[in-house]
Order: C-alpha cells, then structure tokens, then sequence
C-alpha cells in the first residue's frame, strides 16, 4: 500500500521517484476508495491542489526545493484559504468562502505544499467525538463503528486512513491529542503563541492553537519548522526565536528527567490504557530517562476552570454570526431581533449552543466574580502547578485519554462525560504548554492507545526530540488501520 510519510515523501520526490502530481492522484485515489466509509473530508480542493501540484514539478525539474515542494496536506476547516469554503463544520458558515490565507497557509504555500481539501471537525471546534459536525461525523479507521476524538476528528482521521500525508488541527482543550490519541498517529499542541492564529476561527481565543497532525515525530518537526514563528498579523503571537526542530530529534535523551504526575494516574483508567501508558514509561527508562514523581495538585479543577473560561470566550467570539454580514441568514425573519433569534437558533447545533448559553451566564451581571473571575484565577494556579514541576522534570508524561476510542451515540446524551473524557488534555491549555500525543500501544480490541507528552513553555523540542526518541524504539506508529 502507498502510504509514505511526510520524510519519506519529500526524500521520494526529490530522487523523482514519482511526480508532484502523481503523488496527489494517487492521494485522491486513496479518498475516493474509502471516504465514503470514513468521511474524513468535508470539502476537496482538487483543482486548486493541482494547479499546486504542476507547479511543485516544475520547481522539482529546475532543481527548486522547499521544505514541503510537492506534498499532499490537509487542513481542519476552521483554517482559512483563499478561494476555498471555511465552514467550521456549521451550518451558520456553510457557504462561506474565505477572501484570506491564514498565516499558517501562507507559509505552507511558501513552502510548496499542495493543499488538498478541508477535514470534518465538531462544529467550531467544540466537542470531543465529532459527531457534533452540521455535515455528517466522521468514523475512526480503526473500527468504523468508533469515534475519531474531537474536534480535530476529520485530520486525525485523514492521517490514520492515509488520506492525506500530513494534516493540521487546532488544539483548543486537547483537539489536536485526543483525535491523534484515538487514531494512532502523532498529534502536537505547541506552547500558545508559537504558531500563528491569524485566519484560524476562533473558537477560545486565549486557548486556542493550529499543530501538526502526522504520522510520525520527524513529520511534525517538519511542519513545525515550517508554521512556527511570530506573526505580526496575530497580537498573540509570541516573538521568540524559534530552533530547528529536525535538528532537535537525533540528540541523546539520557539524563532527561521525566515526571509521572499522581493525579494523572487515578480510578477511572481503563487497565488497558494504564498498561500500555506504565510500559511506555518503561520504554523511556530504558532510553535513560529518569522518572520522577510530580504533584499538580489543581488539576481536580481543570475541567471545571476550562469551560467555565472558554465557553466564556465562545460566547463573545460567537456572537459576530447574526444573519448581517457574512454566513447563513433564517428567512423567517420579521423584525431585526426576529433575524438575530432565529439565525442563531437555526445555524448553531445543539452543543454549540449550549456553550454559548453557559459563556453567556458566567459573564453575566452578577455572576461574573463568582464564575469567571474565579476561574481566571484558578487558572494560574494550574499554571504554577506546571512551574513548580518542572523545576523536578523535562517533561511530564501522562495517558491522553481515559480509554480508548468509544462508540458513537455512547456519550452523547452525557454531556458532562463527553467533557470529561477531556480531563488529561484540558490542563496544558490552560498553563500554555506544549504537549504531544504518540501512539504508545493497542487495546485488545486492536484501539490505539496515546502516551501524552507534556513539555515547558516553548521548549516543543524536547518534546519532539523524546518522542522521536521513542519512535526508534519501538513500532507503535508503524501500525495502520486495515480499512
């Protein structure tokens, strides 16, 4: 089966192994086999992609290079792209076409990409399953019948069924590393700030992040390399230096200090999950890390603090969608409030309104002190948990989810256990951290399983060089779905 990876393919191309072009028909051939099965996609841009491709050829037969000249990569569809549908998954924004790139696709043109469509995601990005999507959900590779973890379900899922080579997701309570947790593939949040969020909808804007989704540590360094980097166009963006992440993989790990933290390993794991996370560890130890015990003792609050705060920022961010200027406008409309009612009651799903109904209470007079202000506050505290334990460690090593993928329709009257199947990945957006997602095993029903990598604040190298690291040792990212 042809499913090289982002290294592999650049390598392959440039030896003229294949075409540009041959490369994306081959893509396409992949989506059109099993798509209808997996739904990972929800709009393709394949004349756009062809005309990249054609041009990647010719720089490749000029003798031309560029970190991506020439590969296949697909975008969550709450990033930006000229000339091409931004719909964040809502009926609300179903015909929009977006007039702008996002930075983060600006630079991946720059860098020769062939951009090859939009992936499915829950609506605004809000939500752990995607089923929450105006379109149709998208169904895990793995096991058709299982969820592909949210929002960013659509790339996680391209990259598994190998429908794309490598994909980008936003990360905003763990939408990048419970998709890829889910999915077997590697997924990185990098440290708030690092990666521009110009041209990406916002869902919580002091949350929120665009990262790589891949099938392999050396693939997200790769993009990394490319995507991050301060941007005057985003106030957020932070103006750092940023390192060769390639650079970064091959370096020795021994003398690196890794923390387990105790309320990460608590009742509620799956026994599977907790023996295929307690093996990594011990995989990491055997490369000459050395383990220690960290404490971060809010972590209790997380997910309380974390919707609290970003269904708050939701509530503000959302309220633009009002039938006046742009998207999707209710007929039934008498008045002015009429048309503001009624566009919101029929353009927002379920989920989406419900968050902005809890933004819109704890901003509210009155409550605001008690609710928001609070966790605003409990935030920092998390926050200095995360200092404090890396005073002891390099990285803080933890399990992505509490088990493996679950079945559609299983959480989803449930809303509270939805959000807390979120519980290990909500924390690192709320302290800013970089934190990655590696596959680190299979259930006996043959799920992935993902080991959480959690790292200091724009230090994204250990990370990736510790699970690079990881990868040479073991073979859990070789494995695919047999679709």
């Amino acid at each position: 089966m042809f499913q090289p990876t982002l290294a592999q393919a650049r390598h392959q191309l440039k030896d003229k192994k294949y075409s540009a072009v041959e490369l994306l028909q081959a893509v396409y051939k992949r989506i059109d086999a099993f798509d209808s099965r997996v739904q990972a996609y929800v709009h393709l841009t394949r004349d756009i992609a062809l005309k990249q491709a054609e041009a990647a050829d010719q720089k490749i037969s000029a003798g031309e290079d560029a970190p991506l000249l020439g590969i296949p990569i697909a975008l969550k569809d709450l990033i930006c792209m000229q000339g091409a549908r931004t719909t964040c998954a809502s009926h609300i924004l179903e015909q929009f076409v977006s007039p702008y790139d996002a930075t983060v696709v600006k630079r991946l043109k720059d860098a020769g990409a062939v951009l090859i469509g939009k992936t499915n995601m829950d609506e605004f990005a809000m939500g752990s399953s995607n089923e929450n999507s105006w379109f149709h959900p998208t169904h895990n590779p793995w096991d058709l019948t299982r969820v592909p973890g949210g929002s960013s379900g659509g790339s996680g899922a391209a990259v598994a069924a190998n429908e794309c080579i490598a994909a980008l997701g936003s990360d905003t309570g763990g939408s990048i590393r419970q998709p890829a947790g889910f999915c077997g593939i590697t997924g990185l949040k990098p440290t708030y700030g690092r990666v521009s969020r110009f041209g990406l909808v916002a869902f919580a804007s002091s949350f929120d992040q665009i990262g790589p989704m891949t099938k392999s540590v050396e693939d997200a360094a790769l993009l990394m390399n490319v995507i991050a980097g301060h941007d005057p166009m985003d106030t957020t963006s932070a103006d750092v230096p940023v390192p060769d992440y390639s650079a970064a993989l091959p370096q020795s790990v021994k003398g690196l200090k890794m923390g387990i933290p105790k309320e990460y390993f608590t009742s509620g794991i799956d026994p599977e999950v907790e023996r295929a996370v307690q093996n990594a560890i011990q995989s990491l130890e055997s490369m000459g890390i050395e383990k220690v015990e960290v404490s971060l003792p809010h972590t209790e609050y997380a997910v309380a603090t974390y919707y609290v705060l970003a269904c708050a920022e939701a509530s503000t961010n959302l309220s633009r969608y009002d039938g006046v200027r742009y998207g999707f406008r209710s007929e039934k409309s008498g008045t002015l409030m009429d048309m503001y009612t009624n566009t919101r009651e029929e353009g927002f799903g379920e989920e989406v309104k419900r968050r902005i109904l809890l933004g819109t209470f704890v901003l509210s007079s009155g409550y605001y002190d008690a609710y928001y202000l609070k966790g605003q506050k409990v935030r920092t505290l998390i926050k200095q948990d995360f200092d404090e334990a890396y005073k002891k460690c390099n990285v803080i090593v933890a399990p992505i989810s509490p088990a493996p993928a679950f079945k559609f329709n299983e959480k989803l009257d449930d809303p509270l256990q939805m959000y807390l199947s979120d519980i290990f990945t909500i924390s690192a957006n709320l302290a800013g951290i970089p934190a990655m997602s590696i596959p680190c095993g299979l259930s006996e029903a043959g799920l992935p399983i993902g080991l959480q990598l959690m790292g200091k604040h724009f230090d994204e190298a250990t990370l990736l060089n510790v699970g690079h690291q990881f990868q040479q040792t073991t073979d859990h990212h070789l494995k695919h779905p047999k679709l």
